[in-house]
């Protein structure tokens, strides 16, 4: 007993007293290699207090074996229990009560922890349920299971170790020295003081076998810290859990990523539009197929094609359905834009300003006209003081209203500029001076105007100089079918000077009398169309167009397509040289980035994305090509006419800042080609002369031509190596004398003859050892000593020789007049006979001029 008062065995606990509700115990854990840990455990209690008279009634209760009754209870022992009131023991029945009490706590508290887990694998069920496959209800079905037999296996440990924690306390405590005679009674086993009661167990359902975990660590044996809990005490000190619901459903898409990737995958089908002629290359992307196989196919029809070449409508649809898609057969004009099918709704429309075209003869004062409206200066901007480009300005009036102005070149050389500026306009105003009247450009204007069908308003301009006389502009007007209203007609005729300012609001009203007439009207809300007004290609922004919006708003960020290219709006410019972000119907703006520069003339047209922007500058691009590949039908007589030919060519290289100077001067040198010689443009383009510009034309032989352009240094020194011409301009009608001079020069002088005189060969004498004599009677004119003469027989050329002596008998003579005889010595020939004709003449060389 002493032993066990200084160290307690383990599994038991000190006599308990009234005064203690936490019993205290130590319970020994073993680990690998030896190791052990003592872990104190508290288990609180409630206290019960006992009345006095009730102690013995709670003995008969204990589940004593019935031989040794006699024995347990002296009669002198009795009286002794009164005096034993003020400090009462508890009884070992007490004791007894209370550790069945503690035990149906924990049983009731294992019993809620197993119900707690089972409604939380209700919960997880439910949840895989919704959201988990077949496969992972099963999963979660298993994993219930598991839970279960864990809370089972649980609630049978701890009902174990609460067996065994309350059997050795159930044996009786040593009495003190008082009571010495009950001491002497035997000890009863302590198996037989308490037999726990277990409730049944339903059948524990079959577990399906886990599969085989790599083991962590060395073996089975893994190292446990910390203090027994309720959780480990009832999990049974179980780690494993079980698979999470995301652990399940990577495990489902892994799944279904191994059956992808097994299976062979399922062909789609799809709708390919086929033109009338597609390359293999855009008809295997249409496909989503590879290219190789579609050579292939077309190698076993016995076609040998490559990925570019194209080919027909009926080839393609062999190969679309041979591949299992379905075609769609277009037409190639359905790939272009179409839009004059395009008309917007009348409710749709909305007022816009008009825009006018200023045209007229070359110094007639259309550019300062506008410089007086706009206020600015555009005269002094340009070369030689002569328009060059045609130039885009929006002027808003004292009313509030907008006018749109083009201001066209009156050069000779700049009709298509003109052309194109009366074709995108509304109102024409042609400006004629009243001191010099109709002139051949203002003529030219008077058609094209009368061509595009717009109205015109005449403006009689400089009427400030004392030598105008704006009534015989009027009646000239009259040849060219324009009456003006003052001698009736209805053409408006304003008065104006643009060096005074006068009369110019004469000049707006009219314009705005003009444009009411019209009810000019478009759609701002759609996307945007507009003509190109004049493109160029700048080095720092790329290539630029100026760009008349016709009908719906031009934003930033907009894809469109103009001619055979495309692009995305990064930016626009106003005329006063400011960004906007939006530009309406009839506002003129430079748009920035275009992948290439594009025509003047050519239309501007937003599309819903890049593929389809692509796909028409594809199909334009093709037109081009085809058009500039395509050569005319060589028949025999035009192959031989060809290389009978002796007409000289003068090739040129052709540089210029805008595309619209660049036609002008391609056209201007054009028309300088002659039965003799022709002009052959090698190549044209806008911006600054590059190296390659070099290279042609030292291949060549031609010089290169910059208007409003220079070389940059790799193309300086290229030239300065190569020996290749430059030529720098900035007024057109410069070039265009230079290109005349030397196409002159390059046909070399004109040789002109003059016949002098005839005569006919009557006698032959010889002179000396080998030469003859000729004795001749001249017919016409004279025969002068050292001129060309030409000997005819029968009018056949005998030979082209000259006088070397002339002689009147026996003396020598300068000339001979007609109706005389004379002696001529002719150099070079020796083949004269009687009846032979003499033709004699002079030949002078002049300059050749075009």
């Amino acid at each position: 007993m002493s032993d066990q008062t200084d160290k307690p065995k383990l599994g038991t606990r000190p006599p308990l007293g009234i005064k203690r509700t936490v019993e205290t115990g130590k319970v020994k854990q073993s680990f690998s290699h030896g190791r052990s840990n003592t872990v104190v455990v508290e288990v609180k209690k409630r206290r019960i207090l006992g009345k006095p008279g009730e102690a013995p009634a709670a003995a008969p209760e204990a589940p004593a074996p019935v031989a040794e009754a006699p024995a347990a209870a002296p009669a002198p022992a009795r009286p002794v229990q009164p005096a034993a009131a003020p400090a009462p023991r508890r009884s070992p029945a007490d004791d007894i009560a209370a550790r069945k009490e503690m035990q149906a706590r924990l049983l009731r508290e294992a019993e809620e922890a197993r119900m707690a887990s089972l409604e939380e694998a209700r919960r997880r069920e439910e949840q895989a349920k919704q959201n988990a496959t077949e496969d992972e209800k099963r999963r979660a079905e298993e994993n219930r299971r598991a839970e279960e037999e864990a809370a089972r296996q649980a609630e049978e440990e701890a009902k174990r170790r609460i067996a065994e924690e309350v059997a050795p306390a159930a044996q009786p405590e040593p009495a003190p020295a008082a009571a010495a005679p009950a001491a002497a009674a035997p000890v009863r086993p302590a198996g037989q003081q308490f037999t726990p009661i277990r409730r049944p167990e339903p059948a524990a359902p079959v577990r399906r076998p886990e599969p085989a975990r790599p083991a962590r660590g060395r073996g089975d044996d893994r190292r446990h810290a910390g203090k027994l809990t309720v959780t480990r005490a009832l999990t049974g000190g179980d780690d494993s859990r079980a698979r999470s619901l995301a652990a399940l459903r990577r495990a489902r898409e892994k799944e279904k990523r191994s059956h992808m990737s097994s299976g062979p995958r399922e062909k789609q089908v799809r709708d390919v539009v086929v033109p009338d002629s597609i390359t293999v290359g855009e008809l295997a992307n249409r496909m989503s197929e590879k290219a190789a196989d579609l050579v292939k196919s077309l190698f076993k029809m016995g076609m040998m094609v490559t990925v570019n070449q194209a080919i027909d409508q009926d080839t393609a649809e062999l190969l679309v359905t041979e591949f299992g898609h379905n075609i769609k057969r277009v037409s190639e004009s359905d790939i272009d834009i179409d839009t004059a099918a395009d008309v917007d709704a009348d409710a749709t429309l909305t007022a816009r300003p008009p825009v006018v075209t200023i045209m007229g003869h070359v110094d007639h004062g259309k550019t300062s006209l506008l410089d007086a409206i706009r206020g600015e200066n555009v005269v002094s901007g340009e070369a030689g003081g002569i328009t060059q480009h045609i130039g885009a300005y929006q002027v808003k009036l004292p009313s509030g209203d907008r006018v749109t102005f083009l201001d066209t070149p009156g050069h000779e050389a700049f009709s298509e500029m003109r052309a194109r500026g009366a074709n995108v306009t509304d109102i024409v105003v042609l400006v004629v001076a009243a001191d010099d009247g109709l002139r051949p450009q203002t003529v030219e204007a008077i058609n094209h105007t009368k061509a595009a069908g717009v109205p015109m308003i005449v403006a009689i301009n400089k009427i400030d100089k004392p030598e105008a006389r704006a009534q015989r502009v009027r009646e000239e007007l009259l040849q060219h079918e324009i009456v003006v209203e003052e001698l009736g007609g209805d053409v408006q005729d304003v008065e104006v000077s643009a060096l005074q300012k006068t009369n110019l609001d004469g000049l707006l009203e009219a314009i705005a009398l003009q444009a009411e007439i019209l009810e000019l009207r478009a759609n701002p809300d759609r996307a945007a169309e507009g003509t190109v007004i004049e493109a160029k290609l700048d080095k720092g922004r790329g290539p630029l167009a100026t760009v008349l919006v016709e009908r719906g708003t031009l934003r930033v960020g907009d894809i469109f397509v103009v001619g055979a290219a495309s692009g995305r709006v990064r930016a626009m410019i106003d005329d006063h040289g400011r960004q906007v972000k939006e530009a309406g119907p009839a506002m003129p703006v430079e748009v920035l980035g275009l992948g290439a520069v594009p025509s003047a003339g050519d239309k501007l047209t937003v599309v819903e994305n890049e593929a389809r922007a692509r796909e028409v500058a594809e199909y334009r691009q093709t037109v081009l090509d085809r058009k500039r590949t395509t050569a005319a039908p060589m028949s025999l007589e035009h192959m031989f006419a060809n290389k009978a030919s002796t007409t000289i060519e003068f090739p040129l290289v052709v540089k210029a800042d805008v595309q619209g100077s660049t036609e002008a001067i391609v056209n201007a040198l054009n028309r300088l080609s002659t039965d003799e010689i022709k002009v052959r443009i090698l190549q044209s383009g806008v911006g600054a002369i590059t190296e390659s510009d070099v290279t042609l034309a030292q291949a060549s032989g031609a010089p290169i031509i910059g208007f409003n352009v220079r070389p940059n240094a790799n193309a300086r020194q290229t030239a300065e190596r190569n020996k290749v011409e430059f030529r720098y301009y900035d007024v057109i009608y410069h070039l265009t004398d230079w290109v005349k001079a030397a196409m002159g020069g390059q046909l070399g002088p004109e040789i002109i003859e003059t016949v002098v005189g005839r005569a006919r060969v009557q006698e032959v004498f010889p002179a000396g050892k080998r030469d003859k004599a000729a004795g001749l009677l001249v017919l016409e004119g004279t025969i002068r000593k050292g001129l060309n003469a030409r000997l005819t027989r029968e009018d056949v050329i005998v030979s082209k020789t000259t006088i070397s002596s002339l002689r009147r008998f026996k003396d020598d003579v300068a000339q001979v007049v007609a109706g005389l005889e004379c002696g001529v010595l002719l150099a070079d020939t020796n083949d004269i006979k009687a009846g032979d004709s003499l033709e004699v003449f002079e030949v002078e060389e002049r300059a050749r001029t075009l």
